[in-house]
């Protein structure tokens, strides 16, 4: 942005960020609902997450089937069901405010209709194992991205948490990535080992996209990836969605913040190109407070997830990465990109596509 230009209007009530399309690539919202009775699946994110994804000015939002370990290996399938049924019943109990959509025709409806388009994924495929021939069951009941590990070993694939044993895909794993591509469902390489990252990109031949990574060049974790792993996401045509969770960002607390946050988005538009970067927050703090026992901590690998970003404990923050944004010197028709309409066009143009 030019210095003697005024900056555009980042009010949280209207301006820039409401005006744009801002999509959140990953939030584990559907952990929080299904835990509650079905009956009260579609009431609860109405009074629960609705009014923070309004707040926020969230338009599209990813939802992640994730399962957790309680039920995995006998009952991750059933759960995985669950999950999307629950979806489903969110989706039309509230028909008025968001639509579960399947392309990008759905999602422009949606949008043009001032209603939250929300688009399913999977997180890992526990419910799946290595049986690839239930992806087309799973793309009918409206998946349209998925990833293939988390952080340890599945039938498909090591997740980053397993980089040391420097695994590919198995045969399995490259079948789902050709399976997925067939579909018209979107790849995402988030939690999958450095190796198998470096597979999927010699593999594919539609874009991919990181749902939810930040950037390794800035914090040496693995969960991040690394500057050539970016580059590779960006030459299929896809996005790279930054992570907020501030042990991604730096392993200092006193640097978790916005300022921080954006500097891996600036780090990951550097290196992709402007065009291949955008948000995926992970706004995991308050699912866990919904579903973790008073009596247990959540681990994951010593990392303390419960920890956020001053003001960004959930979609309703928001509107403050714009203003962060717009203060590191990012132009206005860059800010849009990155808050949602790479996404978008990559949704349009890959999803329900069939090979």
């Amino acid at each position: 942005m030019s210095a003697d230009l005024p900056g555009p209007n980042i009010d949280p009530r209207g301006g820039l960020h409401h005006d744009a399309v801002v999509a959140d690539a990953h939030n584990d919202l559907l952990m929080a609902v299904t835990a509650r009775p079905p009956e009260r699946w579609a009431s609860f994110f109405r009074e629960r997450w609705l009014p923070q994804l309004r707040e926020g000015g969230v338009d599209l939002q990813v939802l992640p089937v994730f399962v957790d370990e309680q039920y995995r290996p006998e009952g991750a399938l059933r759960q995985t069901l669950r999950m999307i049924e629950c979806a489903h019943v969110l989706a039309e109990g509230n028909a008025d405010a968001v639509r579960l959509c399947t392309d990008g025709a759905q999602i422009d409806e949606a949008l043009a209709g001032g209603r939250i388009a929300l688009v399913l994924a999977l997180e890992s495929m526990p419910g799946l194992d290595a049986s690839v021939e239930l992806l087309p069951t799973l793309h009918r009941l409206g998946v349209r991205v998925a990833s293939i590990a988390h952080w340890g070993r599945t039938a498909l694939a090591d997740g980053s948490g397993e980089d040391a044993t420097g695994s590919r895909l198995t045969a399995a794993g490259v079948e789902a990535v050709r399976e997925m591509e067939r579909l018209g469902m979107v790849f995402d390489v988030s939690h999958l080992g450095a190796s198998g990252v470096e597979h999927v990109l010699e593999l594919a031949t539609r874009p991919v996209m990181a749902t939810h990574s930040s950037a390794r060049a800035l914090r040496d974790h693995h969960r991040n990836l690394t500057d050539g792993q970016i580059r590779g996401v960006a030459a299929t045509g896809g996005v790279v969605c930054v992570n907020f969770l501030p042990a991604f960002l730096s392993e200092d607390p006193a640097e978790y913040t916005v300022d921080r946050l954006v500097d891996h988005i600036a780090h990951v538009a550097g290196v992709a190109g402007i065009d291949h970067v955008g948000l995926g927050p992970d706004f995991i703090r308050e699912v866990l407070y919904d579903t973790t026992p008073p009596c247990c901590e959540p681990d994951f690998g010593g990392l303390d997830v419960m920890a956020a970003v001053p003001g960004l404990d959930g979609p309703a923050g928001l509107p403050l990465v714009t203003e962060a944004l717009d203060k590191h010197g990012f132009a206005e028709e860059e800010i849009v990109k990155i808050l949602g309409e790479n996404v978008l066009r990559l949704f349009r143009a890959e999803l329900g596509r069939p090979a």
